[in-house]
């Protein structure tokens, strides 16, 4: 990447004021030319150090590769035709995470910046689509499931599982709808840049994210503590798909800050200050995109919990071994 940090400096030859004599003739000797050059430093662009550049290419084929490998494992075993039921009622709820862990992995190699043959538009605003609307719909159904708890899997209103989470899938691609419409392909490669005329779309985005990536987890970390404290409600369940937040609780932060710096609602006074926040959203992009592997191990810790804890209390025709396990032990 090389000194991405030190300002590139100007051609000598097109900065120098070539006077000639009579000039300074004819200037008035009265005025003295003062030039204040840490005023000229302070004017000059501040360039920060990317992080995730055309350098992070392997990085991002290699998440992908992993997320994609992991999540359809996950799937593979929780989608079987012996999967039991009785062990995890929790099953739905785990498919839809896998399911959107593992299409957030196929559009992570095409929104990589190393990649920097001109893409389709078509292609670009699928991916952006598919980026953060995966990630939502996670986000919304680790919420759902940690307030709903055993009402949501347990079957006690009918389909309310299927409804819940079409809803869920459908606001989350309406709120990926606004990064969507502002992808572009101009430079060259796959990006996001929300002109003057796609305002109101940023807000919206920033809004989301916080909301969804920031807010959520800390109001379900409150919620636990109120009724904790208070003696009266189970809920929120804690389980270990909260984990799941770890991954996103920067971005919307980092989402955020961006957003009332460019609104010049928050100033950053120095160029050290612009670089570290471009860094934190750097490594927070980095993070996120990490879920992807995270994620389906985090289900399938759940599962072995949800499974260590349901088999004792299961009928003993359920935890028998199969016929074909009982014959291969008789041999």
């Amino acid at each position: 990447m090389g000194n991405c940090l030190q300002q590139q400096a100007a051609d000598e030859a097109s900065t120098d004021l070539i006077f000639k004599d009579d000039f300074w003739d004819d200037f008035n000797e009265s005025y003295e030319l003062n030039y204040n050059y840490s005023d000229m430093d302070a004017a000059a662009p501040c360039r920060s150090c990317g992080l995730l550049d055309a350098s992070s290419l392997p990085f991002f084929i290699v998440a992908s590769a992993l997320g994609i490998l992991a999540g359809g494992v996950v799937l593979f075993a929780l989608l079987r035709p012996l999967f039991h039921w009785q062990v995890c009622p929790d099953r739905p709820v785990l498919v839809q995470l896998a399911v959107g862990s593992t299409l957030f992995s196929v559009v992570v190699p095409i929104l990589a910046p190393g990649l920097n043959s001109v893409q389709s538009a078509a292609l670009c605003h699928l991916a952006h689509l598919v980026w953060y609307s995966s990630a939502l719909a996670q986000a919304l159904l680790i919420g759902c499931h940690a307030c709903l708890g055993p009402k949501l899997c347990a079957g006690r209103v009918p389909h309310l599982t299927l409804r819940l989470s079409v809803g869920l899938w459908a606001v989350a691609v309406l709120l990926g709808l606004p990064v969507t419409l502002a992808s572009d392909t101009s430079r060259g490669f796959c990006s996001v840049s929300f002109s003057k005329g796609y305002r109101s779309l940023q807000i919206l985005h920033v809004l989301a994210c916080f909301a969804f990536f920031t807010v959520l987890p800390l109001g379900l970390l409150g919620a636990k503590a109120l009724t904790k404290t208070l003696g009266r409600w189970p809920c929120p369940w804690v389980n270990v798909l909260w984990a799941w937040f770890v991954f996103w609780w920067p971005h919307g932060v980092t989402q955020g800050l961006d957003f009332l710096v460019r609104s010049k609602t928050l100033v950053l006074s120095t160029c050290l200050a612009q670089q570290a926040l471009d860094l934190l959203q750097h490594l927070a992009e980095a993070l996120a995109i990490l879920h992807c592997v995270a994620t389906p191990l985090l289900l399938a810790l759940f599962y072995h919990q949800a499974a260590r804890t349901a088999l004792p209390s299961l009928p003993l025709p359920v935890r028998q071994p199969s016929p074909l396990h009982t014959q291969g032990g008789k041999s």
